[in-house]
């Protein structure tokens, strides 16, 4: 059975009882677990085999990365769905906390990852990772893990928390596992759950553009110009946010792939915003 932790003081008793002798993977997540998140827990548990070490799945619907007109009250939630996934997995230990217990109402203090924010996602929503900082620090100070494993699907994410990671000094390191697809190629998301089914059609422009752009790329196509040409009109119906080539490492604007690159998208259909991304490596 997965032991269940529901406040910061219990997460924090439970890390000072683990000690140092067996490691601790953690598994931060929103809950309603799909085949990617699987992934991840299933990757931390061969990072930290049961007779070594611990795996810690993180639930928390964090109500500072939604803006306000963003979908917090319905975004879709199955903590017992999750926990027997988790327990399918060989998952040790859940931290469930509700919002009181993990966001004080006094709080005066914020994580913010300035310059790689900024950009691609960070546009059109400019407290998002504020807010994914924060809570993410704050059960980094609480669980100490000695390894954190994230999807590449939030390539942005992954990347800024790598940055807090190494400014702050934090514990342990941050390992990365690669974006799980359906049978469609459409990346895993808790949001997928949103769809309409003509909805879900449409979304499948996106992994089908970013097939375009890997192939082009194959054939000795390297700048912007070339790889990403019509790309808005390929996502159609969708609302597009953004289609954008950066940099691997730094996230900024690249005309010209010389180095690892990021080709990261943003588009909505049916109303439900979709992220996914490829990585060009010359």
């Amino acid at each position: 059975m997965v032991e269940i932790l529901r406040t910061p003081d219990a997460l924090a008793a439970f890390r000072a009882s683990h000690g140092t002798a067996r490691r601790l993977a953690m598994v931060p997540t929103m809950g309603f677990l799909h085949e990617g998140h699987v992934s991840l827990l299933r990757g931390a548990r061969r990072l930290v085999p049961s007779e070594h070490g611990t795996v810690l799945l993180t639930i928390f619907v964090n109500p500072t990365q939604f803006a306000d007109n963003e979908d917090l009250g319905v975004y879709p939630r199955d903590e017992a769905g999750d926990l027997a996934k988790a327990e399918a997995c060989g998952v040790d230990v859940a931290f469930c906390p509700t919002d009181p217990a993990l966001l004080y109402p006094s709080r005066q203090t914020w994580v913010d990852v300035e310059g790689l924010s900024t950009g691609l996602c960070g546009g059109s929503r400019p407290r998002h990772f504020r807010g994914v900082c924060t809570i993410v620090a704050k059960l980094w100070g609480l669980a100490r893990p000695d390894v954190a494993v994230f999807g590449e699907k939030d390539f942005q994410q992954l990347a800024i928390l790598r940055r807090m990671h190494a400014d702050l000094f934090l514990c342990g390191e941050i390992v990365s596992m690669p974006i799980v697809r359906g049978p469609d190629g459409l990346a895993m998301s808790s949001r997928n759950s949103k769809l309409s089914v003509q909805a879900r059609a449409q979304a499948l422009s996106i992994p089908a553009l970013l097939a375009e752009v890997r192939r082009r790329f194959s054939e000795g196509q390297r700048t912007s110009a070339q790889l990403l040409d019509d790309a808005t009109r390929q996502l159609q119906p969708g609302v597009v946010d953004y289609v954008e080539m950066v940099d691997a490492q730094d996230l900024s604007r690249v005309q010209t792939v010389v180095a690892p690159t990021l080709v990261a998208v943003a588009a909505r259909f049916g109303g439900v915003r979709l992220i996914d991304n490829t990585v060009l490596r010359p």
